[in-house]
């Protein structure tokens, strides 16, 4: 009995110190994503822009695993477009005729290469850091496009009374406000083929488009099926009580 008091002690002393740490990063800011919703679907111009923004900051050290060049097409790229994104970068093939390897250049049917060769280059060139696949990201926590939205964005200076570990960041949005990703978007670093201005806040939404997009191809497909289906059983059920009526009518 003195035991389970003294483990209910030692909960009730740690839970305010959980709560606190858990209080310490800002919640998300809510944001109106046009993929939400039963009507939801992507903005494709918004995902290109965002494909250009992940190609020219994300993709230097965050792999895109789950996505073939070949699905550029489906958000509006030409064949020329996606194939000259896929030979910028070389994949392993073979064996040949003499059984051994070689590099190529990566073509349609291949998928994103990853910037580093393993987890251990790809921690070695991040300061121990892993930086994880953003295929599936957005979906990894509840409001994900928000959480990470609000990551992009919450970069800033700390009070000066703060102490930072070597090598970490600043982002109020982040658990205990430090992060070991550099700020990945700023002002005007990319330019944007449709003269959209490439602000901080344009390119996080961008390149929420497009992770969403990778994360979820046939998401518009799904809506439209799912409404036929509502309206199906909804014409179904009208059927079926018209029907009902007259049974009944008939038998009085």
């Amino acid at each position: 009995m003195r035991r389970l008091v003294g483990v209910a002690l030692l909960l009730a002393a740690l839970a305010p110190a959980a709560v606190h740490a858990a209080d310490e990063a800002d919640p998300p800011k809510r944001v109106q994503w046009s993929f939400d919703g039963l009507f939801g679907t992507f903005d494709l111009p918004a995902a290109r822009r965002g494909l250009q923004v992940y190609l020219d900051s994300c993709g230097t050290c965050h792999s895109l695993r789950f996505v073939a060049y070949r699905n550029l097409l489906e958000i509006g790229l030409t064949g020329d477009e996606a194939k000259a994104i896929a030979a910028s970068h070389e994949v392993r093939d073979g064996p040949d005729e003499t059984g051994a390897y070689f590099m190529r250049p990566a073509g349609l049917a291949d998928r994103f290469v990853p910037p580093f060769a393993n987890e251990q280059a790809a921690r070695f060139a991040n300061g121990g850091a892993y930086p994880p696949d953003l295929s599936l990201m957005y979906k990894a926590r509840l409001r994900g496009a928000d959480y990470v939205y609000s990551l992009l964005t919450g970069y800033g200076d700390p009070s000066p009374d703060v102490e930072f570990a070597p090598g970490m960041n600043y982002n109020r949005y982040f658990p205990g406000r430090q992060i070991a990703m550099p700020q990945p978007l700023l002002d005007g670093m990319v330019q944007y083929a449709d003269g959209t201005p490439a602000t901080v806040d344009q390119m996080a939404r961008d390149v929420l488009q497009f992770l969403a997009w990778a994360a979820e191809p046939y998401l518009p497909v799904r809506h439209r099926m799912g409404l036929g289906v509502l309206v199906y059983l909804l014409l179904l059920t009208g059927l079926l009580y018209a029907v009902k009526r007259a049974v009944w009518r008939d038998q009085h």
